[in-house]
């Protein structure tokens, strides 16, 4: 499909995308955020459930210093003894926890044979919770599940909407009318109640967390994607389709379908950002992802009552601040998106 001055409309909103500086920034935040979930195991330093209760309630920039011991029940992730100082004296090595007592330990249970290796000096960039595990990590981590039931949860969502929506505008008639009583008794609930509703019943966990939000949002998109669909039917060329014999879902699925587009991407930019908000919610009263993985709104509320005792504000504060960039910049780059979408605007 092109413009009237020949140039694709692919093209063209791009172009226009780009003019946006607010929906550039939002788009380059977005995808380092991306970009930091998938990578999560390569630039955090420790597992997201690693506890060094030693270190617990630190405060942003806190080095620490480490001794790694072999994990048996799990090679892949060693145990970690929190020490003052240490030192090595044959097959043994001595040393003193933060408290100043002294023990020892055979060199052939640690992480290697050198100290380079089973000893460190870990940073905590954001401090630690109060079972010592590093914020900065579970910060993350937590960054990955709140994008990740985001996406799952919005597809569920567009998946139902769109079908019912298409289903509705293309058909009209009956079809019409039971599909928009459906959503007209979904809409009169509050999506949160709906999803504490779905997560009551479906139980708690990391995928009962995204089908519960999933199928509690797709009523904005059905009620869009039937108005584009009364215009769009219409059209000379739906009335082509049907002339040349292609069957109805042909007709909904290959050729109107692409032209609802542009409304159908931008709302579900707005339904990613809400998505993360409800999985906060969710986590944060217990009824979403469950300990010990990590969850913004998990993290919230185990920092939230340091808030009344005046000390460790990071610890609410690092992933509400998070979870609020997050929400913005999604916002933000939709609202951009919707711009450069939106054939009536003259911006070029």
């Amino acid at each position: 499909m092109t413009s009237p001055t020949g140039e694709s409309l692919s093209r063209l909103a791009w172009r226009r995308l780009r003019k946006n500086k607010g929906a550039v920034i939002g788009m380059i935040v977005l995808g380092i955020m991306i970009v930091m979930a998938i990578a999560a195991p390569f630039i955090t330093p420790f597992d997201p459930s690693t506890q060094i209760l030693e270190y617990s309630v630190k405060p942003a920039g806190f080095h620490g210093k480490v001794i790694y011991k072999k994990n048996l029940a799990d090679p892949n992730v060693p145990s970690i003894l929190a020490v003052s100082s240490y030192e090595e004296v044959g097959d043994s090595v001595f040393y003193r926890d933060p408290a100043g007592e002294p023990y020892r330990v055979a060199r052939s249970t640690l992480v290697g044979t050198d100290p380079h290796e089973y000893y460190s000096e870990p940073l905590f960039l954001l401090g630690t919770d109060r079972f010592g595990r590093d914020l900065f990590t579970r910060l993350v981590y937590g960054m990955r599940v709140s994008l990740s039931v985001g996406l799952i949860s919005e597809s569920i969502a567009l998946a139902i909407g769109i079908f019912l929506g298409a289903l509705a505008g293309y058909y009209r008639g009956w079809a019409d009318d039971v599909i928009m009583w459906m959503v007209n008794v979904v809409w009169s609930f509050p999506t949160i109640l709906l999803v504490v509703a779905f997560s009551v019943i479906l139980g708690k966990g990391y995928w009962q967390t995204f089908v519960a939000i999933g199928i509690s949002s797709w009523v904005d998109i059905a009620r869009i994607v039937r108005g584009q669909f009364f215009s769009i039917r219409e059209q000379e060329y739906v009335e082509a389709t049907r002339a040349l014999g292609f069957g109805s879902m042909r007709t909904i699925f290959r050729h109107m379908l692409p032209n609802a587009a542009g409304p159908i991407i931008v709302l579900s930019t707005a339904g990613f950002a809400t998505a993360i908000i409800a999985e906060a919610s969710l986590s944060f009263i217990g009824l979403g992802v469950q300990p010990p993985t990590p969850s913004w709104g998990q993290m919230i509320k185990d920092g939230y009552g340091y808030i009344a005792l005046g000390t460790n504000w990071g610890m609410t504060l690092f992933p509400s601040l998070s979870m609020a960039i997050g929400v913005l910049v999604l916002n933000v780059f939709g609202d951009g998106l919707r711009d450069a979408l939106d054939p009536k605007t003259s911006q070029r």
